[in-house]
């Protein structure tokens, strides 16, 4: 099992294609309280290529938990979702779909392809920084997760 008393810093892939998005995701995760590496990928092409350790991801770690945006460039979200879910060596990670849609069939599917959550992305700033806060303050301090050895 995960825990944070082994002193690793937890490993978050965000897949996020908006700079400004990716910053304040940054600024949420420094005002919190577990150390971590936050990996960012802007595409589900990469994505998918940063979660099979393909070409420049080739040495990449196998993250604790995703932050998925739905609306992506080349692979949407949504396809991300289904081979991550559908992949047996990465099933069990966490995906949490942190997205500006508030559209019902986009909460329906997300969790029809398995996310472990759905959130949507506050406007305003303080909200924000406030909402990645409380995404790592219940996925690394409240619930217990698998430690997947490296593949």
């Amino acid at each position: 099992m995960f825990s944070m008393q082994q002193g690793k810093p937890v490993e978050i892939l965000l897949v996020e294609d908006n700079p400004g998005d990716v910053r304040l995701t940054i600024e949420g995760l420094k005002e919190g309280k577990v150390k971590n590496n936050l990996h960012v990928v802007e595409d589900g092409v990469e994505a998918l290529s940063f979660l099979h350790k393909e070409g420049k991801y080739a040495d990449a770690v196998r993250p604790d938990l995703i932050l998925l945006d739905l609306n992506l460039p080349k692979k949407d979200g949504r396809e991300v979702l289904t081979v991550i879910k559908s992949d047996n060596d990465l099933c069990h990670i966490p995906v949490v779909v942190l997205t500006t849609s508030k559209a019902e069939q986009d909460i329906l599917k997300a969790y029809s392809l398995h996310a472990n959550c759905y959130i949507t992305k506050p406007v305003d700033l303080d909200q924000f920084i406030s909402v990645v806060e409380s995404i790592e303050d219940f996925w690394f301090t409240i619930v217990k997760l698998p430690r997947d050895a490296e593949k």
